[in-house]
């Protein structure tokens, strides 16, 4: 994973950069994170959590110490064990350090269920591969991936600095992708859930998409 240093904006700045891209390989990357549930530091890497068949969620936000990212983090939190129990690695990501982890998870009251990884990316390196890197502020927009156990990126979203995101989305998301992993012919329409009807494409089918999902 390399990336040149720029002084431009984000929206123009990664021109000479490699990026991580929908349906492609994701390339791997070691990094320091806080572990809240152990409470100590250790150090997480794509390659291991492919070894150990894990989906990944990456779930960059802007900084410790702010106003949205809490609430977004607290979300998230209540879907961990759900996701953690369907084999999903949840890791957040921020440019602050681990120790800024730390000190954030110990006195942010709305964190205290917080029982993932939080990834340290303090020279922004992750965030510049994932395309959410800002060089203005140095921080990372609110970036969630999800890696398949191939190491595959099967999902993208990226959202600026003031809107939050629902935890609930992303849930629906793994719960689809999961589904279609067994079920590779298949496909899953707008806000389909499990055991919702699916789709079969097929010739059949095209101009007939409505007859297919009330029949």
């Amino acid at each position: 994973m390399s990336c040149e240093n720029t002084t431009h904006s984000h929206e123009h700045s990664h021109s000479g950069c490699e990026h991580a891209h929908v349906g492609k390989p994701v390339a791997d990357f070691t990094a320091e994170v806080y572990d809240p549930e152990e409470g100590f530091f250790g150090e997480i890497s794509l390659e291991k959590l492919r070894a150990d068949k894990k989906w990944t969620v990456l779930f960059f936000y802007p900084a410790d110490f702010t106003f949205v990212c809490p609430t977004e983090l607290a979300d998230l939190a209540v879907k961990h064990p759900g996701l953690k129990e369907a084999g999903v690695e949840v890791l957040s990501v921020s440019t602050d350090t681990k120790f800024t982890h730390m000190a954030w998870k110990g006195s942010e009251r709305l964190l205290e269920n917080v029982r993932y990884k939080m990834v340290a990316d303090p020279t922004g390196k992750i965030s510049r591969y994932f395309g959410v890197y800002d060089h203005d502020t140095g921080l990372a927009l609110r970036g969630t991936f999800i890696i398949n156990p191939d190491g595959v990126l099967v999902s993208s979203e990226v959202n600026f600095y003031n809107v939050g995101r629902n935890a609930d989305e992303l849930q629906r998301k793994i719960e689809a992708n999961l589904y279609l992993i067994d079920h590779p012919a298949e496909a899953c329409p707008a806000k389909w859930t499990p055991g919702g009807k699916t789709l079969t494409p097929s010739e059949k089918m095209v101009g007939k998409v409505y007859e297919a999902l009330n029949g």
